[in-house]
């Protein structure tokens, strides 16, 4: 993509540093580097993924069982009731809860809060993105590098917070937060407030991470590429930064309200003091579905990537995947009211309904340029492609299984059921986090300098898609059967698909393990990965793996688009042939 100079000249890696196990870390801690800031936020949201995984297993074990009351007859001849199947209730104490459904409140709010606001908000855009947006743009570093390095802190911050409140026992109030409930329940009140300025401080790291990205791509593009000439990674990146930047102020201010009412008695949101519990799920709402767009936009980004590069074929209809990232974006501001149909009148209702459905034409769009994308292109089936033909698969099951809940008759019978539940995961596990862990099979040997075990990453892969669908299809059954969501206690009927469920989070947890495996396996012993392991024509495959600290030797200059196979690359060309063949107009 570039006519900078590929010979090899000395230089660091930006892994290099000085001796002394103190003075690296400081080097770290204190760097401006966006490729170390962008390793630092992966650790971080790979640790709360951690968390938040162990606590979605701790609901499935709770729900193996349908909760019984039991009768028995003592010595005396008294009957005692007892109850069964509560397998959290030894955690009352611990936890300081009063019974085993309030532990499982807790915990789910915890899976939630810190799965949202923890890991897959900043999950992509704040690790990859972080560290490739720059260098895909031909830049040494983002805009605003001590800003950069500012909203990695703000975001450890905010986590601790989220942490602390669970040392202390945790909330019950649901990720959603909402009132009246979150004003007025929970004795010991700071563990709410402290997971309520939690997600409020993480928003911050949110809009100064969104407005970096933005002055990014506006000012320090390469000599040579404009706006269509950028991956469309980085449309994808530069649509949620739109985003962050004017939606997460809403939920700040909302989130401070709430603060407010619940330590000052102001009436806001809560009705016995003359507030509103509606407005709440207004703001709420307002900020949490184009965040839904935070989430996904990037994946879709990282998908149109590896398509293009493991297929080797021009992207197909490469201006309507970028605009239609925009349009995303846009249509994402009027579509919250889909949330609360029970909650407005008819004649909102009904636009709410209608505007939901606008949404489905840009992403379409994306699924059917990325499916004549693969058509009659030379598909290499490995980690990352399957990662996008999961994705493929799952997202568009997410995407349809939505339909019924735009629409208004349908809506009124699947809402808070475990349907919801599924179709929320297939849309945010099932694209954002599927493609986040294409994206980092594809960039791991760029990142880190190793090439991992193919064998093992497959082996990884396939056992989190078993596991992913054994756990959530089974619930799209339990929803239209009429499971409610959230509840820890069901009838004895649903005992079959819950268990199934619960299963499949084992499987899953499995392929996660073997990845982990992997990972840390390719970091030791990994083969050294060379420039451009994939054969990929965009930015960063033209650096050193891992790239120097400046990113590049020479300013690069960019002659031809990111996905110009046709015209670049010689028709046998093999990606063990380094480096890649330069464009012959850029002599």
């Amino acid at each position: 993509m570039a006519s900078s100079d590929h010979t090899h000249h000395d230089g660091e890696s930006y892994f290099d540093g000085p001796p002394g196990i103190l003075a690296k870390v400081w080097q770290w801690m204190s760097t401006v580097d966006h490729k170390k800031i962008g390793v630092m936020y992966l650790v971080a949201v790979l640790f709360m993924f951690f968390l938040g995984g162990v606590s979605a297993l701790a609901v499935r074990y709770e729900l193996l069982d349908p909760v019984r009351t039991v009768e028995t007859i003592n010595e005396a001849g008294e009957i005692i009731q007892y109850t069964s199947g509560q397998r959290l209730a030894g955690l009352t104490n611990i936890m300081g809860a009063q019974n085993a459904n309030e532990v499982y409140n807790r915990i789910f709010t915890l899976h939630g809060a810190i799965m949202v606001f923890m890991f897959i908000i900043p999950s992509i855009p704040a690790s990859l993105g972080n560290f490739f947006l720059p260098i895909m743009l031909g830049a040494k570093d983002v805009a605003f590098p001590r800003l950069n390095l500012l909203s990695w802190y703000i975001y450890v911050i905010g986590c601790l917070f989220g942490v602390f409140s669970i040392l202390l026992g945790g909330v019950d109030t649901g990720w959603t937060f909402y009132t009246p409930y979150s004003t007025t329940t929970d004795a010991d009140h700071w563990r709410v407030i402290l997971m309520i300025l939690a997600a409020f401080i993480l928003g911050f790291s949110s809009i100064l991470t969104g407005m970096n990205f933005v002055v990014t791509v506006h000012k320090l593009r390469a000599p040579g590429m404009g706006w269509f000439d950028m991956p469309l990674f980085i449309w994808g990146i530069y649509a949620t930064a739109v985003i962050q930047v004017l939606a997460t102020p809403v939920i700040g201010i909302t989130l401070l309200l709430l603060v407010f009412e619940r330590v000052m008695n102001i009436g806001i949101f809560d009705p016995s003091m003359g507030g509103d519990p509606v407005l709440y799920q207004h703001f709420f709402w307002f900020y949490s579905h184009p965040v839904v767009y935070v989430m996904i936009l990037p994946g879709m980004g990282i998908i149109s990537e590896i398509i293009a590069v493991h297929s080797r074929k021009h992207i197909f209809g490469y201006r309507a995947i970028a605009f239609s990232s925009l349009g995303i974006a846009g249509v994402s501001f009027l579509v919250w009211g889909h949330h609360i149909f029970t909650a407005m009148g008819e004649l909102a209702a009904v636009l709410f309904s209608g505007l939901t459905f606008l949404v489905a034409i840009p992403t379409a769009i994306k699924v059917f340029n990325w499916i004549a994308t693969l058509y009659k292109g030379s598909i290499a089936l490995n980690t990352p492609m399957l990662y996008a033909l999961i994705f493929l698969f799952t997202f568009s099951i997410g995407g349809l299984t939505g339909l019924p809940l735009a629409t208004l008759a349908t809506d009124l019978h699947l809402h808070d059921t475990y349907y919801v539940v599924a179709h929320f995961h297939y849309t945010m596990m099932g694209g954002t986090v599927m493609a986040f862990m294409g994206g980092l099979h594809h960039w791991w040997p760029k990142m880190f300098g190793k090439m991992y075990s193919e064998k093992g990453a497959m082996t990884g892969t396939i056992l989190v898609f078993i596991g992913f669908n054994l756990t959530f299809f089974t619930q799209f059954f339990l929803g239209t059967q009429g499971m409610p969501r959230r509840y820890a206690n069901y009838v004895d009927e649903f005992q079959t698909l819950h268990i199934i469920s619960s299963a499949g989070s084992l499987v899953l947890l499995l392929g996660f393990l073997v990845h982990l495996g992997t990972f840390i396996v390719s970091l030791i012993a990994g083969d050294k990965a060379p420039p451009n392991p994939w054969g990929g024509l965009t930015l960063e495959w033209e650096t050193e793996s891992p790239p120097i600290e400046h990113n590049f030797h020479h300013e690069p200059v960019v002659t031809h688009g990111p996905y110009d196979y046709e015209t670049t690359v010689p028709p046998h060309w093999d990606p063990k042939d380094f480096p890649l063949p330069k464009n012959p107009s850029s002599h």
